[in-house]
């Protein structure tokens, strides 16, 4: 009776990761890094700037996680969507067990370096719990990477203990080559899982 009991028991809950996805190339490639986060056992929520959306509709987000799926700045967002959830950026990171910001814009780590909170993705970074971890996984022109001002947002964001994944080094969509590619996928949902333990 007590083994029929126990088998009866419920799954625990997959731990909710919150993935925010920016306005760089790379963004294609966020449905395919979700899925793989989602075989790992996370519950993903993603959330995209608006950029973002440009490259890869929130919809197609939606109809894999099953959540809904925020994108742009708090002005661009329905009447009815803002009645309903008027602290959705709240809502999205409560009870996070981690952040991941992937692709991450050069525009995009100034601003979590910075504190802003324009847009629903940076405001969510902004009100990680406590003790959340934020990563972050870079992606853009070799350029861009190597400017003195990303370089000091880089800093800035580590030794506020955020987990920096590394680009690549390789050809960039632009026709560069140099380092600026998104890390590859399996080693992005490695580095989430290292970090919280998964």
């Amino acid at each position: 009776m007590a083994e029929a009991a126990a088998s009866a028991a419920p799954a625990p809950a997959a731990p909710k990761l919150v993935l925010g996805v920016t306005g760089s190339i790379a963004a294609v490639k966020a449905i395919e890094l979700m899925r793989l986060l989602q075989r790992r056992g996370w519950d993903v929520w993603p959330v995209l700037t608006a950029c973002a959306a440009q490259y890869v509709a929130p919809l197609a987000f939606r109809a894999l996680c099953g959540h809904p799926v925020p994108s742009g700045d708090f002005a661009s967002q329905p009447a009815a969507a803002l009645a309903a959830a008027p602290y959705g950026h709240l809502d999205l990171t409560g009870g996070a067990a981690a952040m991941l910001v992937a692709p991450c814009t050069a525009n995009t780590l100034a601003k979590l370096a910075g504190g802003f909170a324009g847009d629903i993705l940076s405001a969510a970074a902004l009100s990680l719990e406590p003790g959340v971890p934020l990563l972050v996984a870079p992606a853009m022109n070799v350029r861009m990477w190597q400017h003195p001002a990303t370089r000091a947002n880089l800093d800035t964001l580590r030794r506020r203990g955020v987990h920096v994944i590394d680009p690549d080094t390789g050809p960039l969509a632009c026709g560069d080559t140099g380092q600026g590619r998104l890390a590859p996928l399996e080693t992005i949902a490695e580095a989430v899982s290292a970090v919280v333990g998964l």
